[in-house]
């Protein structure tokens, strides 16, 4: 066995928003990878538009700095419980972690979850205590919060004497001493060194790489990321790519790239403890090992965890389908969602009795919402039904997915959060004071009871709360949960929405839309105020007669339309009715649209 001690392998993990991408941010411009002209972007890593738009980290990726003669390779991971696959999978290629935890918030659900796998798969551990400089900032409790969450994890006796580094990824310094404010990143790197272990395995033995990511480039196709774990790999190759379905296929490696700074970079050959990637084989997949012909060994895979929410995917049939989207057909949505599994190993894909639904599967509604907004960024139109918790059968007991809970509201709102949080089924599990008025709630609650209460949340807080929840496994099931306690106002026939005909729909109730938009007979455009679907006339002009009389031509005064979110608009949605999402536009519509047949289903039943 042989060590190299010019290579370090990291992974960052952290609770979302605690400063994971910044941080990696000043490590790359402190280590000289920039040109002195260079225009240097924040949040570099947060290479794609929608994880710029949102101000999260979606997908992991790696990068690599140079310090002391040594090479970092740094692989920056999502922080929302959502994305745990990305970070569960990349946790294979490296040999430590730094755990960052905020020096206010402490200890998030995020930081529970990804610190029991780095745990479980024996990951030396340096915590980061980032944003020192946070008014209200408590580092020595938040050192003494991550003690307890390993001791609670049941972290080895040499895990748990951990070095702490006291951060601020937003000013570039780093420090040993809390009380220090300045300065830059030498101590972290320097920490990375001593305490990360360095590469460990045969040099000079046959092949081992194990694939834990893929990457896509235009010219030269799909591309395999993943660390020599064995031997040498060069440059055309012929290797033995042992499948995930357990067979073998003789594959050659045209081009071999290693990570400098940005960018990948040619490289002619690689050694063991190397990230490297691969183009040249065609359909590579994650979790497969590319061996030496002459001993095939492949390597066991890390269990991903099953999904928790599944939402039916259905080819557009309202009236307007087509008018925005460039693909429409089932062929076009199937083959997308097939490709996207390829990648994204945390989410599932299955076809239904139908030709044109497809059933898919993941880890949470954000998880779901990420994908149908890049499809249709990328021109597809489609529709999508309600996210329906996935339930487990045990021993003839109905098993059901929990999540752990973590609000942080002010104190005056903490009784009615309680309140709503109960009637879903919620319990209470921990409840403490934190800085100024703050009250700090733990809860263990059904993931169904969290189906649309985001938006109820923010209404109960007046916006001045935070939600946190990660799946914390499978209980027996908790019992029937009233969530959507109002109907929907839906449109009496296909036209344009007129300022008269809104006039006298927004008092049934919250509209969605504003006069001259294009609707049809069956689509929703409100909230209604009682527990029932309203159908009201949006379309309807004013009749135009000679008569007059005093006050009838004042104007009409329209309350503006609330604009729902994707995800609010997933939120929303009932068992009956659909989202029409098209390139351009999101309609929410009754799944049967004639209101004569809704009329028959209901008494039906």
């Amino acid at each position: 066995m042989a060590l190299r001690t010019d290579i370090r392998n990291v992974a960052i993990i952290a609770h979302v928003d605690h400063g994971k991408t910044t941080l990696v941010d000043e490590m790359l411009k402190q280590s000289g990878i920039y040109r002195e002209n260079e225009q240097i972007t924040e949040r570099v890593m947060d290479s794609n538009d929608l994880e710029r738009e949102r101000g999260i980290t979606i997908l992991s990726k790696n990068t690599a700095v140079h310090y002391r003669d040594v090479k970092i390779n740094i692989v920056d991971t999502p922080g929302h419980a959502d994305f745990g696959g990305e970070v569960e999978r990349i946790l294979m290629m490296v040999d430590g972690v730094l755990l960052l935890v905020d020096a206010f918030e402490g200890c998030m659900p995020q930081t529970r979850f990804v610190l029991k796998k780095a745990l479980g798969l024996k990951k030396k551990v340096v915590v980061v205590i980032n944003k020192v400089d946070r008014s209200g900032a408590r580092p020595a409790e938040v050192v003494d919060e991550v003690l307890d969450l390993l001791i609670e994890l049941g972290a080895a006796e040499d895990q748990l004497d951990f070095p702490v580094v006291y951060a601020s990824a937003r000013d570039g310094y780093s420090s040993l001493d809390e009380t220090v404010s300045e300065g830059d990143m030498r101590p972290l790197l320097d920490l990375i060194l001593e305490q990360v272990s360095p590469p460990e395995g045969d040099l000079d033995g046959p092949l081992q790489i194990l694939f834990s990511s893929l990457e896509y480039d235009d010219y030269v196709g799909r591309i395999g990321v993943g660390r020599v774990e064995r031997g040498t790999v060069s440059k055309g190759q012929p290797v033995a790519l042992c499948r995930v379905n357990e067979t073998v296929e003789q594959v050659k490696i045209s081009r071999l790239y290693q990570f400098e700074g940005l960018h990948r970079v040619e490289v002619e050959s690689a050694k063991m403890g190397d990230l490297v990637c691969v183009s040249g084989i065609a359909d590579i997949n994650i979790g497969e090992t590319a061996c030496s012909p002459a001993c095939i060994e492949p390597l066991p895979f890390v269990k991903i965890d099953e999904p928790t929410i599944s939402m039916n995917f259905l080819v557009n049939d309202s009236p307007f389908a087509g008018r925005e989207g460039k693909f429409v057909t089932s062929r076009n949505i199937r083959d997308r969602l097939f490709k996207e599994v390829e990648t994204n190993v945390s989410m599932r894909v299955e076809n239904t009795d139908t030709t044109y639904s497809f059933k898919v599967s993941g880890r949470g509604e954000l998880h779901l919402s990420v994908l149908i907004e890049t499809m249709r960024r990328q021109g597809f139109e489609f529709q999508v039904s309600r996210p329906k918790v996935i339930f487990k059968e045990k021993n003839g007991q109905l098993l059901e997915p929990m999540e752990l809970l973590v609000v942080e509201v002010p104190e005056q709102y903490a009784g009615t959060v309680i309140q709503s949080l109960g009637s879903r089924r919620g319990e209470l599990e921990k409840m403490s004071a934190r800085g100024s008025g703050t009250a700090y709630l733990e809860f263990k609650i059904p993931s169904r009871g969290l189906i649309g209460y985001r938006s109820e949340f923010m209404t109960d807080t007046n916006g001045n709360g935070i939600m946190n929840q990660i799946f914390a496994g499978y209980e027996p099931y908790k019992g029937e949960i009233e969530t959507r306690e109002q109907g929907s106002i839906v449109v009496h026939e296909t036209g344009v929405s007129t300022g008269y005909g809104l006039f006298a729909a927004q008092d049934r109730g919250r509209l969605f839309i504003g006069p001259g938009m294009d609707v049809y007979e069956g689509m929703i455009v409100g909230e209604c105020a009682k527990n029932e679907d309203v159908v009201c006339n949006v379309c309807k002009k004013k009749q135009m007669t000679n008569t007059r009389s005093s006050g009838a031509d004042d104007a009409l005064r329209l309350i503006t339309p609330s604009t729902l979110s994707l995800e609010q608009c997933m939120e929303f949605i009932n068992d009956d009715e659909l989202l029409e999402v098209t390139p351009k536009t999101l309609r929410l519509r009754k799944s049967i649209l004639p209101k004569e047949l809704r009329m028959k289903k209901k008494y039906k039943k």
